[in-house]
């Protein structure tokens, strides 16, 4: 597949370009500024310039699959953490961008459960969510709990809902998660959380049950 990765010079977004671009598939890396072009193309993709509150047709145009990582770390949830979300879903839409794996958020769809201060994003990301499972996208939700900077394990839990008892996971392992669902069609029309656990990825990812099933 040709890959657009939204967010790609994010934390999350960096490790996702840089296995995509390890991989068999052709890797876009979108950044909203020039000074991020060199980082992304030394991950190996090539780098498109968009602004999610903008058009962003050309980033989409010959994509067969999107990955959103971005994310305005608080400064503008609505207009990037949703609106941005739900404009790029409307240009792979119309642009026959048939895939679109979302990097969302533990407790979107229960913010009153996190602290005051992120229950706006959370509110964002979840009205994001729902527009996403609204749309003809073959999509896949992905919702860590708080993101670590360890080193990834490449072991994993998923579930509808799952015990917030050490709620961590290393960004690394939520990219290669993001990454892993690409091409499974069993993950199409689901929603998950994600958190550190001791079962491989991929294992983790065919034993998804019914109820992360939209």
């Amino acid at each position: 597949m040709r890959v657009l990765v939204a967010g790609a010079h994010g934390q999350v977004g960096q490790h996702v370009t840089e296995l995509l671009s390890n991989s068999e598939h052709d890797t876009w890396g979108m950044v909203r500024d020039e000074a991020q072009v060199d980082d992304v193309e030394d991950l190996g993709a090539e780098a498109i310039v968009a602004d999610l509150t903008a058009d962003v047709t050309h980033a989409v145009q010959g994509c067969d699959a999107v990955v959103f990582a971005a994310g305005s770390s608080g400064e503008d949830v609505w207009g990037v953490d949703r609106d941005g979300a739900i404009n790029l879903m409307g240009a792979a839409e119309a642009n026959d961008a048939e895939r679109f794996v979302m990097l969302s958020a533990m407790n979107a769809d229960s913010p009153e459960e996190s602290p005051e201060e992120l229950r706006e994003y959370l509110d964002a990301k979840a009205e994001a969510d729902q527009h996403l499972r609204e749309s003809p996208l073959d999509y896949t939700i992905v919702r860590p709990g708080a993101l670590t900077n360890e080193d990834g394990t490449g072991e994993v839990r998923v579930g509808a809902e799952l015990d917030r008892d050490d709620a961590e996971i290393p960004r690394e392992d939520v990219a290669r998660t993001l990454v892993a669902t690409l091409p499974l069609e069993r993950t199409h029309g689901r929603t998950f959380e994600l958190l550190s656990g001791d079962e491989p990825i991929e294992s983790a990812l065919d034993g998804l049950d019914d109820e992360t099933r939209d």
